[in-house]
């Protein structure tokens, strides 16, 4: 989240550097509003205060004509508005906003100027009192202002006490559900660690002290939806949704389409247990990157496009710290994988003290789902654990992506949702000293060792060669009976596969 302090407007110079920037582009922006509110406040002024707090800030100017190019108001009095202005922070709004309110000159006439910060996370949302909660929040959006939805204001008001939405009972699932190998690694591991806790207790106590599974009623054993979501055979058989959505898409943007109109090389619905989940993710972006070479003193090293410690940490802390209130259980993960970058997102923002600048600081840590992370971090998982639950996944990270000379991860963050933008691993020194033959055929045969056919635009896209010199080295390879056309020459759908029989010598 952006800091607001750094769009405060603290004196006049800060005042014409803004207002100049609304002239030239004839709009207020995400931090500025301008109303003229010549005699008396607009109705809307309310509106745009409970956005700005609930969002990153921003600064409300008074006293400007925006339909006259934000010239100043003639008859306009400051003193009045100021005061009317205060009357609406502290009167008509829950909680009251104390905006540092200034009354500066500019071109010979005055505003008023209201520099509002950003609420605390426990005093969100902030609303219109007589609208009320639901109806009376907003969030600032581009140069303007949208209500909060009921999803949103419920994740602001979750932020004032911890959720427990991943210890609810599924009252139809029974502990035959649960993966009997997992939960009895969970147990054993648990002995081992806390031994003076958990030597005595027999399997279901256990189970139950760890919010594994809880009992209804009647006394009868469930499972809880942590309990199922990290050590389930099929949690999707009860929350079909809670599961990954992967998609590979031929281009930079979600929009384009292969050659033969197809919108997408590659999806898949990924299921199971958290952890079946993750190394299935894993093995589809695996599925459709490339490996490339990477030379240390005398030696060479395969790496991906992607490192596969990176993503595995990025996926578990998008499972784990997702939001699993009962609006957001029809929302799954979802990881897409364009050309040029990897997304993945999760259900709900960043929680608690976490915040975008706070990110992977030292000391810095929330569980949003602290029973799901507890679990997590003794779930057995190919020799270790899910999760380490220390707050260093992050840290994790931006260092397997520091080791192979990428950039460091872009973190998106906003009510509803959390992303981690990963940037696709440019070629090294290595792989540019390859002529473009040997880069083109390499690529193909990589392609088809992990996909059935393959276009001269997804090898253009993959190499970064120009489509005439693909198609040069995709005929070269089709005379030397290496690959075969798919369709007719010429047509526009064509695609290319491992040819049915092998070249001769």
């Amino acid at each position: 989240m952006e800091d607001a302090a750094n769009f405060r407007i603290e004196n006049e110079a800060d005042a014409v550097r803004v207002v100049e920037t609304m002239r030239r582009i004839g709009n207020d922006t995400q931090h500025y509003e301008v109303k003229s509110a010549r005699k008396q406040l607009t109705k809307d002024i309310a509106t745009t205060i409970s956005a700005f707090a609930n969002g990153a800030g921003g600064t409300v100017i008074l006293g400007l004509s925006e339909k006259d190019g934000f010239a100043p108001l003639e008859g306009f009095d400051p003193k009045r508005i100021m005061d009317s202005l205060s009357n609406v922070c502290n009167e008509k709004l829950t909680p009251p906003v104390r905006p540092d309110i200034r009354i500066l000159q500019f071109e010979g006439k005055p505003l008023v100027v209201a520099n509002i910060a950003e609420m605390m996370p426990a005093d969100k949302p902030c609303y219109i009192t007589a609208a009320g909660r639901y109806s009376g929040s907003y969030i600032r959006t581009g140069d303007g202002d949208r209500r909060l939805s009921q999803y949103e204001v419920d994740r602001l008001v979750e932020e004032q006490e911890q959720p427990r939405h991943d210890i609810a009972l599924v009252p139809e699932a029974s502990m035959d559900d649960l993966d009997s190998s997992l939960l009895q690694g969970l147990l054993e591991r648990e002995r081992k660690i806390h031994p003076r806790v958990f030597a005595k207790m027999d399997d279901e106590e256990a189970a139950v002290n760890l919010r594994i599974a809880s009992r209804d009623e009647d006394g009868t054993l469930h499972p809880t939806l942590a309990g199922l979501l990290a050590l389930g055979t099929y949690p999707q058989k009860y929350f079909p949704r809670l599961n990954v959505s992967f998609a590979c898409y031929p281009g930079s943007t979600k929009a384009e389409t292969t050659s033969s109109g197809k919108r997408l090389v590659d999806s898949a619905t990924l299921v199971g247990s958290i952890p079946v989940i993750v190394e299935d993710t894993i093995a589809a972006v695996d599925k459709n990157t490339r490996t490339g070479a990477l030379i240390e003193g005398a030696f060479r090293k395969d790496v991906t496009d992607y490192p596969e410690l990176a993503v595995r940490e990025a996926v578990v802390n998008a499972l784990m710290h997702r939001d699993y209130s009962p609006l957001a259980l029809g929302t799954p993960v979802q990881v897409d994988l364009c050309v040029d970058r990897l997304e993945i997102t999760n259900p709900g923002g960043l929680y608690g003290n976490v915040t975008l600048d706070s990110l992977g600081k030292e000391g810095v840590s929330a569980s949003r789902n602290q029973y799901l992370s507890n679990i997590l971090e003794s779930t057995p998982y190919k020799g270790g654990y899910v999760a380490e639950n220390r707050g260093t996944g992050y840290q994790t990270i931006e260092r397997e992506l520091q080791d192979a000379f990428m950039p460091a991860p872009v973190p998106k963050d906003n009510i509803r949702s959390f992303m981690l933008v990963f940037e696709r691993r440019h070629l090294s020194d290595t792989e540019k000293k390859l002529s473009a033959g040997e880069t083109v055929e390499q690529t193909v045969l990589l392609l088809l060792g992990k996909r059935t056919t393959v276009s001269v635009r997804e090898v253009a896209g993959m190499t970064g060669r120009s489509r005439a010199t693909v198609v040069k080295h995709i005929n070269s390879m089709i005379e030397r009976g290496l690959i075969e056309p798919t369709e007719p020459k010429g047509s526009t759908r064509q695609r290319y596969r491992l040819a049915s029989s092998k070249p001769t010598a």
